[in-house]
């Protein structure tokens, strides 16, 4: 399995640390955000990525490489601006294959083993979905979740992180899509199956929210050397 990391994103809201650098690039727990990413998707298994970027994409280039240093291999789709979510994943395609892939924000955390996300099956369905808790910046959610199938009605948060066939997307034209409503459509037409995220989801969409996650993780570091 391929896995695509979305980090083409201005980052307005983490200004002025994204005026000089790509918010996948900020760095919690001593690394950045997509190295977190990067370092568990390889021990999941999944070493070969694509990696779109926009706003300071070659500081993405320059820092990641070719992923020879993480055990990977990284492929790079470049955007001149950025093409939204759906809009990087059909630019990305032809560097994804014919297989399903996983799609995951990088301006994200996760606290979990992502072999639970490779090994999910799609069936029949075009996408599979993790589900969250709404966090307090997103009280009113963005689907329901009932019996395995994600539903168009605010209950839940989507995570961001979600299993894809190609072919859901092969058709569409290039330039910049949102996702959301491509979502719906195959939602309206019930396929897309979905599940809660089995551990901890962190939106880094704030600057405070990047420090609180940063003493968190260099505390959990610091206890750990102690117990040691």
């Amino acid at each position: 399995m391929k896995a695509m990391i979305l980090a083409a994103g201005r980052g307005e809201r983490m200004r002025p640390l994204t005026d000089s650098l790509p918010k996948p690039l900020l760095a919690v727990g001593g690394k950045p955000l997509i190295v977190h990413h990067i370092e568990k998707l390889k021990a999941a298994g999944v070493t070969s990525l694509v990696i779109n970027h926009a706003w300071l994409g070659h500081k993405l280039v320059e820092a990641l490489g070719d992923g020879h240093q993480f055990g990977v291999r990284i492929q790079w789709s470049a955007e001149d601006t950025a093409l939204e979510t759906a809009g990087g994943i059909v630019q990305a395609l032809p560097l994804l294959g014919p297989e399903p892939f996983l799609v995951i924000n990088g301006d994200t955390w996760l606290d979990l083993d992502y072999a639970t996300m490779v090994e999910t099956s799609l069936g029949e369905d075009l996408a599979h979905l993790w589900l969250v808790p709404n966090p307090p910046q997103h009280p009113d959610g963005d689907f329901a979740l009932q019996a395995g199938r994600v539903l168009d009605a605010p209950a839940l948060t989507f995570s961001g992180v979600g299993l894809y066939r190609p072919e859901a997307f092969s058709h569409l034209s290039a330039g910049a899509r949102k996702l959301a409503p491509l979502l719906r459509e195959w939602m309206a037409a019930d396929r897309v199956g979905g599940s809660q995220l089995p551990g901890e989801w962190r939106d880094i969409g704030t600057v405070a929210r990047l420090r609180e996650l940063d003493e968190q993780l260099q505390g959990r570091s610091t206890q750990h050397i102690t117990r040691s």
